[in-house]
C-alpha cells in the first residue's frame, strides 16, 4: 500500500477542487495513483450530491446583472452551506450565469430555470456537478427579473445584499437609491406598501408596551397609533432620511433632483433560514483524524 502525503493530496485537491478528505480516500483507493484517484473521486461526485442535498443552505451570494441599455436586469439568491465556498470562484461564477440566464430567458420559476440548458447539460446538471466537485450543498433559493422603460440600477454590497431598482433620473440618482436601500433596507418604497403583517405586528408590540403605561384606553390607542406611524415612516424608502445626507428625506432628494422611483428589489442572502450551529474545533479534529 502506497503512503498517501499531505502533498498528493494536496496536488489532487488542486486539479479536482474535491474537499481533502474525499481526495484522500481516493488516493487510498487507487493505491497512490493520481490520475486513478481522479477517476475515481469523478465517479463519486454524483454520489456525493445525493448525499449534500440535505444539507442547509444558509450562506451564499447575490449574482446581479443588468443590461447594457439598463433597461433589463436580473437578481437571483444563490446559497451554499459555508461563507467559505461562497467565495470560491466557480460559485461566483455560477452565481453570475444564473443572473445572466433569469435576464435573458426570463424563466417562469426555480424549476424551470433548472431545465434551461447550460453548457454541456442544464441548469441542475451544472449544479449537480458543482455540488460534487466542491462537497457543499448549493440551491437557487430565488430570483426576479426586472424589465423597464425607465432605468436600471444596482448596487451588491459584499456579496450579500443586493439591490436593482427601476427609477427616473441621472445614472447618479440611481446608484444613491441603490446603495441607500441596501443600508436602510425599507419594506415598501412608500407607507401603503408596507406589508399589512408587517403593520399588525408592530400595532401589536406596541399596544403591548402602551398598556404597561397605565394610561386610560384612548390615551393607549393614540400611543399606539403614533408608533405605528413612526414605525412606516422609518421603513417606507420615500420618507426616510437620505443616508448620504440626513437633511432631507428620500421624496425631497428625489424631487430636487427631478427623479422618482417606481420599484425596488432587495435580497439579502440566507434571510429567513434557519442556520446550523456546529462546533468548528470538533469539525477540523475530526477531520484531522480521519472520522469525518
Amino acid at each position: 500500500m502506497a503512503e498517501i502525503t499531505a502533498a498528493m493530496v494536496k496536488a489532487l485537491r488542486e486539479k479536482t477542487d474535491a474537499p481533502m478528505m474525499e481526495c484522500k480516500k481516493a488516493l487510498t483507493e487507487a493505491d497512490g495513483d493520481l490520475a486513478r484517484a481522479e477517476e475515481v473521486l469523478r465517479v463519486k461526485l454524483g454520489g456525493k450530491a445525493s448525499k449534500a442535498a440535505s444539507r442547509v443552505t444558509a450562506e451564499g451570494l447575490i449574482g446581479l446583472t443588468i443590461d447594457a441599455a439598463g433597461k433589463t436586469g436580473a437578481i437571483v439568491e444563490i446559497n451554499c452551506e459555508t461563507d467559505f465556498v461562497a467565495k470560491n470562484d466557480d460559485f461566483i461564477g455560477f452565481a453570475q450565469a444564473i443572473a445572466h440566464l433569469v435576464m435573458t430567458q426570463n424563466p417562469s420559476d426555480v424549476a424551470a430555470l433548472s431545465a434551461l440548458p447550460m453548457g454541456d447539460g442544464t441548469v441542475e446538471s451544472t449544479r449537480t456537478a458543482l455540488v460534487g466537485k466542491i462537497g457543499e450543498n448549493i440551491a437557487i433559493r430565488r430570483f426576479k427579473r426586472m424589465a423597464t422603460e425607465n432605468s436600471l440600477a444596482s448596487y451588491v454590497h459584499g456579496g450579500k445584499i443586493g439591490v436593482m431598482v427601476e427609477f427616473a433620473g441621472s445614472e447618479d440618482v440611481g446608484k444613491d437609491l441603490a446603495m441607500h436601500i441596501a443600508a436602510t433596507k425599507p419594506r415598501a418604497i412608500d407607507e401603503t406598501g408596507v406589508p399589512e403583517a408587517d403593520k399588525e405586528a408592530e400595532r401589536s408590540v406596541a399596544r403591548q408596551k402602551a398598556a404597561e403605561s397605565g394610561k386610560p384606553p384612548e390615551i393607549v390607542e393614540k400611543m399606539v397609533e403614533g408608533s405605528v406611524h413612526k414605525y412606516l415612516k422609518e421603513v417606507a424608502l420615500l420618507s426616510q432620511l437620505f443616508v448620504k445626507n440626513d437633511k432631507q428625506s428620500i421624496a425631497q432628494m428625489l424631487k430636487e433632483k427631478g427623479a422618482s422611483v417606481q420599484a425596488f428589489e432587495m435580497f439579502i442572502v440566507g434571510e429567513g433560514i434557519e442556520k446550523k450551529v456546529s462546533d468548528f474545533a470538533a469539525e477540523v479534529a475530526a477531520a484531522a483524524s480521519g472520522n469525518a
